[in-house]
């Protein structure tokens, strides 16, 4: 693809390009990145931020793909970065995305197709968008808008700025990520080579959504093992490893299961499990965004096991840690600017901010802890995870503009 491409084409244009590469990541291999299609998009995306003339431009040994448009200023004013991730979530198709554009949308279902419906009844996000364009999947994959919106959000926002050399500017890095879906990616962020404290995250959902808050998350594996016997000869021998799972998993209460809480309530979530009658393993996830709240749902989840494992002789519990995150508005307060420029950003191009908390974790609550701070921001998508993933082409111009707006303000700051 040309540079003239690149500048003439818009971020639906852009966004319909990148969907179409398969990037779904995979849970069960460790490596970053877990799947060769990041490869293929990285070394797109690092194409053409050369061919628009960023410098500093890198793909790294694990798929991180860097870029940095230089300051247009004669004084010194902090780095901006912008942050989204390329790969899509496992476990929905991501292969063979057929992007669709539904024309000046007015209300009422949309028939994405292969049977799928998008409704305002289950999806009354989708009321705020009448007027407006809107891209989907053609039903039988999910679309990729968490989070090839904010990919291409930023990359138009690169151009916006590069064809309007009067915007004043700091340096302005991007970084493009692999595997946040599993979690894996950030932990090997490039930091010595980002120069930017300050970055924002483009991986929230609809109009207006700024967080500066996640949850804390604690994230294990718990092994249990039993006795097997032959079936025939079981009694008093056998201890079923799949009964003990069940039973522990009956014991998490009703109301702290992910589809019993909203806001700010938190809860225990085994996520997947597999095994036979000798062995079980369940992972588990706990979240609150009360660090000693996830530490009082973490101990009482533990004497779960133990009072489980004292009531069946012969069997064995273990809980693993395998990782987790942390709420970053702590650190976040300690730079008011982070948000607060995020805030005034769309408010200049007449947006609403709403700020709420992410039921869950960006790359960013790994980057603010890390020293990068990094508040997370809307792309303009809805139903992400599923087939009915939808993008709203307005509320994506309307991401562009906040990056550029918040560009303009990081270049009226004084440094640190």
């Amino acid at each position: 693809m040309g540079v003239e491409m690149l500048l003439g084409e818009g971020v639906a244009a852009k966004f319909m390009r990148y969907v179409q590469v398969d990037t779904a990541s995979a849970e069960d291999r460790a490596e970053v990145p877990s799947t060769p299609g990041q490869w293929e998009l990285a070394r797109m995306l690092a194409d053409e931020l050369t061919q628009l003339g960023l410098i500093d431009v890198r793909v790294d040994e694990h798929c991180f793909v860097l870029g940095r448009l230089p300051s247009n200023m004669d004084r010194p004013a902090p780095a901006v970065g912008f942050v989204a991730h390329m790969d899509t979530v496992p476990g929905v198709p991501g292969r063979g995305v057929t992007p669709r554009v539904h024309k000046n949308y007015q209300g009422g279902d949309i028939s994405v197709g292969h049977g799928v419906i998008l409704s305002p009844l289950e999806s009354p996000d989708l009321a705020r968008a009448i007027g407006c364009d809107i891209i989907t999947s053609d039903g039988s994959t999910l679309l990729g808008a968490d989070d090839k919106a904010g990919v291409a959000e930023i990359m138009q926002a690169l151009v916006e700025l590069i064809q309007n050399p009067g915007i004043r500017r700091p340096d302005v890095w991007v970084a493009f990520t692999p595997d946040e879906e599993t979690g894996r990616g950030v932990e090997r962020f490039p930091y010595d080579k980002f120069g930017a404290k300050v970055a924002y995250t483009l991986d929230g959902g609809v109009l207006g959504e700024l967080s500066e808050e996640t949850f804390n998350a604690l994230n294990g594996v718990v092994t249990i093992e039993g006795v097997s016997a032959h079936t025939g000869t079981a009694r008093g021998k056998m201890v079923n490893a799949l009964h003990l799972a069940a039973q522990l998993i009956s014991w998490i209460p009703a109301y702290c299961r992910p589809e019993t809480t909203s806001g700010r309530e938190g809860f225990i979530h085994p996520n997947d499990i597999e095994g036979n009658v000798e062995k079980v393993s369940v992972k588990v996830l706990i979240r609150d965004f009360d660090s000693r709240m996830l530490e009082t749902r973490k101990a009482a989840f533990m004497k779960m096991l133990e009072l489980l494992e004292a009531s069946h002789p012969g069997a064995k519990l273990r809980f693993t840690p395998s990782g987790g995150y942390r709420n970053m508005k702590e650190r976040l307060d300690t730079d008011p600017r982070a948000t607060g420029l995020a805030i005034r950003a769309m408010e200049l191009v007449g947006l609403t901010p709403v700020v709420q908390p992410i039921r869950g974790g960006t790359d960013g609550a790994r980057m603010t802890y890390e020293g990068v701070l990094t508040p997370n921001l809307f792309t303009g998508a809805g139903d992400v995870h599923s087939r009915r993933e939808w993008a709203c082409v307005r509320w994506m111009n309307d991401a562009v503009k906040v990056v550029v707006s918040l560009v303009q303000l990081w270049a009226e700051q004084d440094p640190a």
